[in-house]
């Protein structure tokens, strides 16, 4: 694959940055005629790398690419997920070029999608590519390539299992996370789930003078500062009655194994400009945010914000809550809990709604699997040392619904780096880690 890429990287280059010129941000309705855009040129890539067939597919929201080269029915069969929509690009004036105008510069690729996800799934398309043109695909290979995990992908479970059979496989094969590091490489057996709320208190009908009533009446900002408080107790336990009925606990053997990374607890600490970390007790940093659950505050608003002063005691106070998840817990039962626990621990004084936003389940691969032991022997091969098994703190709450829809198990092969700062102004993808991310993918398929 090293001598493919080699002789064909102007191409690969060229063909990839047509796609990531395309500004197909799905959640801002101006682009959704670039998301056909997108979804028409991947199946024009697809042809072309070899695929028997590949076409547009509609859903209730934004397209579906699906493709498929078959070789025999009694070979595996691998489905290749990824995502060609991307985030917006806000604020604009912090990138240091155009984020739709793709452009090398210190052995990076700089645009919005280098590696979320359109560097990550163009990797696999290529190394198809490849085994198809050597002669050397040994197996049946499927892409789906949808255009909304950026904003939860709302349609693609319903699209899944309208098509079940058109997408059987073996295992679900996919790019969209990170590595440890270009020295330490890691392969992602897990990710967490995600339970997403809204909450609003409401305390008088309407904003009042803060001389007048102040003292007198509940602050729905006061109540619900409280209320948030009293969600995590002094050990960083969730105190959500049945928050934890489900939650597995690793053993001292999978502990270690995961302890295998390495951490610098200095080194993370003075990235983020902080004097100590804080979370549940009795865990590790790496394992607060890889196999145990948490809750956090990702907004909190009321009453008056604007320049100057104003003497309001508000009506009313939001705030929206996310809570990560780890595998066996469902997300639409921790929802439930906490929106029984949050109504519970109201006061009289105030009123209370809580509103689900989108979640979804977590997921493990078991390392002991065949994909499991064939992806890191394959990135063993290509860095030079074996692979630390990591799960990811985030969520592809897709990923669970696939797993559950067609029965078989997610593996990722992340090829990003934190440095890559996906979501955020000046998004990249190293050279290197696109080279190795598909000389890794085609070796996978040598040793499964």
């Amino acid at each position: 694959m090293k001598e493919y890429i080699q002789k064909n990287e102007k191409r690969f280059l060229e063909e990839l940055f047509e796609i990531l010129r395309i500004p197909s941000i799905s959640s801002l309705e101006a682009n959704k005629g670039d998301m056909v855009a997108c979804a028409n040129k991947l199946v024009e890539l697809l042809l072309k790398a070899g695929a028997d067939s590949a076409a547009v597919y509609e859903t209730a929201g934004h397209p579906v690419v699906f493709g498929e080269k078959k070789v025999d029915p009694s070979l595996p069969t691998v489905l290749v997920y990824g995502h060609y929509d991307v985030q917006p690009v806000d604020p604009i004036n912090l990138w240091k070029s155009q984020p739709f105008e793709p452009e090398i510069r210190d052995g990076a690729i700089y645009a919005r999608g280098a590696n979320d996800d359109k560097g990550q799934l163009f990797m696999h398309v290529k190394a198809f590519e490849y085994l198809v043109k050597e002669n050397k695909l040994r197996h049946n290979i499927k892409f789906i390539l949808e255009g909304e995990e950026e904003i939860g992908s709302p349609s693609l479970a319903a699209w899944a299992k309208e098509h079940k059979e058109m997408l059987a496989c073996d295992v679900i094969l996919v790019s969209d996370t990170t590595m440890i590091s270009e020295k330490v490489p890691s392969i992602n057996c897990g990710m967490r789930g995600l339970a997403y709320l809204e909450v609003e208190v409401t305390g008088p009908n309407k904003d009042l003078h803060s001389g007048h009533y102040g003292g007198a009446v509940h602050n729905p900002i006061n109540a619900l500062c409280t209320m948030i408080d009293s969600l995590i107790d002094e050990k960083g336990h969730i105190t959500v009655e049945g928050f934890y009925d489900n939650v597995v606990e690793l053993n001292a053997e999978e502990r270690a194994m995961f302890a295998r990374a390495p951490f610098d607890m200095k080194e993370y600490k003075e990235s983020l400009d902080i004097e100590e970390v804080k979370g549940e007790e009795g865990y590790t940093t790496l394992e607060r945010t890889g196999i145990r659950p948490c809750l956090d505050v990702n907004g909190i608003w009321g009453g008056y914000i604007g320049e100057g002063a104003k003497t309001v005691l508000p009506s009313v106070a939001h705030a929206k809550i996310s809570m990560r998840l780890v595998p066996n817990q469902d997300c639409e039962e921790i929802a439930e809990k906490f929106t029984k626990h949050f109504l519970k621990i109201a006061p009289k004084s105030i009123k209370v709604k809580v509103t689900p936003h989108h979640g979804g389940n977590g997921f493990l691969m078991p390392i002991s699997s065949p994909a499991y032991k064939a992806a890191a022997r394959a990135v063993e091969e290509v860095y030079g040392i074996e692979p630390v098994p990591s799960r990811g703190g985030g969520s592809i709450p897709i990923l669970a619904d696939l797993q559950n829809i067609l029965n078989v198990n997610p593996l990722l092969m992340g090829f990003g780096l934190e440095r890559d700062t996906i979501h955020s102004p000046n998004e990249s993808y190293l050279l290197s880690q696109f080279y190795k991310g598909m000389e890794s993918i085609a070796l996978f398929y040598k040793y499964y």
